[in-house]
């Protein structure tokens, strides 16, 4: 990935560099222990390293490439000329203070993708909230802190909007299940302007909202919301990001993408339409 392709972010290279030192190791055959010890950490430290959660030290890194048998300069500089911009931090940085580490790396994600396809149950997906839907969500997912605090979350979610405006924004393909858009977030007047926003962003070219309706029962995705994010460059893997209550799930070895791209993919073909969405968010819409 070249360092100034439109679309690539910090977050993005690190996850490129942690994967590519995964590969480099386990094609060695060095646990995760012993490339640890080589650079005065842990096991732990190396797993991080290698889900781009952490930045990067050179030195560690050239002490790794030593350790997993690249000894050529050129393919050396390669990987090494990544570090400094994979450490540069984001937008996102200045919210550190109200954002985990785990969900920072999602926003850098974002920030970096192509293409972003998402299941969500319970909520409209963050990207394609209204302000106040938004703000009725964030409040009821925490209690205790702040208006100040509340109001800065917010912040963070409409800032990231910004990304399907960028004339290199994403593809961003969501397929909400019906309870989503029925449940009464912040009141009848919140939900209406939500259902109405919804609408007003289908006419965008880049984003796809299909809905999975109540009457088609069960269905594959029964575990719950997941998002999959591609990325311009092909050397860098898909990831399925799967949120938890207090951490998350980054996956991008091949056999997990694959089966989440399956289950995505029924759900596309079971659920409505984008015209027969707009219908449904219409009546539902009038409901409210």
């Amino acid at each position: 990935m070249t360092q100034n392709q439109p679309g690539s972010g910090p977050t993005a290279l690190r996850i490129l560099l942690g994967s590519q030192l995964r590969r480099l190791r386990e094609a060695k055959g060095v646990t995760r222990e012993e490339a640890g010890h080589l650079i005065r950490g842990s096991e732990s430290k190396i797993s991080r390293m290698e889900l781009g959660r952490v930045g990067f030290k050179e030195r560690d890194v050239a002490d790794l490439l030593t350790l997993y048998g690249v000894s050529d300069n050129q393919a050396r500089s390669a990987v090494l000329d990544l570090v400094g911009t994979a450490n540069e931090p984001g937008w996102w940085h200045r919210f550190n203070d109200i954002l985990p580490s785990w969900f920072q790396a999602y926003v850098g994600l974002e920030e970096a993708a192509e293409r972003i396809r998402t299941y969500e149950v319970q909520f409209v997906p963050g990207l394609l909230q209204t302000k106040e839907y938004a703000k009725a969500v964030v409040t009821a997912g925490s209690a205790g802190i702040s208006a100040e605090e509340i109001s800065r979350r917010v912040d963070v979610r409409l800032e990231r909007q910004r990304v399907l405006d960028r004339p290199d924004g994403p593809v961003f393909w969501a397929v909400i299940d019906e309870a989503a858009l029925r449940r009464p977030i912040g009141g009848a007047e919140v939900m209406r302007a939500q259902l109405e926003h919804l609408i007003e962003q289908m006419r965008q070219p880049n984003i796809t909202v299909q809905v999975m309706p109540f009457d088609f029962g069960g269905h594959s995705a029964e575990g719950g919301a997941f998002s999959i994010l591609r990325f311009p460059d092909r050397e860098l893997p898909d990831v399925v990001y799967v949120e938890q209550l207090a951490s998350a799930l980054y996956l991008d070895k091949r056999e997990d993408v694959d089966r989440y791209t399956e289950v995505m993919e029924r759900l596309c073909a079971v659920s409505t339409t984008p015209d027969e969405t707009v219908e449904l968010l219409r009546t539902i819409a009038d409901e409210f």
